[in-house]
């Protein structure tokens, strides 16, 4: 598993960031709030993965 993600690392987070964005900018141009929780959600599974929990978090907008 480590041997997999140090190989492929980069990968992996330019696919993470890829959905992020796609997310966002569908949460951002259509009015409904279901499409605002997936971006939600998306964003927070990267913060966990990249170990951004307590106060290394982003404050709340």
């Amino acid at each position: 598993m480590i041997e997999f993600l140090t190989l492929h690392g980069e990968e992996l987070l330019l696919v993470a960031s890829g959905l992020v964005s796609a997310a966002s900018a569908l949460a951002a141009l259509t009015p409904t709030p279901k499409d605002d929780g997936i971006a939600l959600l998306l964003r927070r599974l990267l913060d966990l993965f990249a170990l951004n929990v307590g106060h290394a978090g982003r404050r709340p907008e």
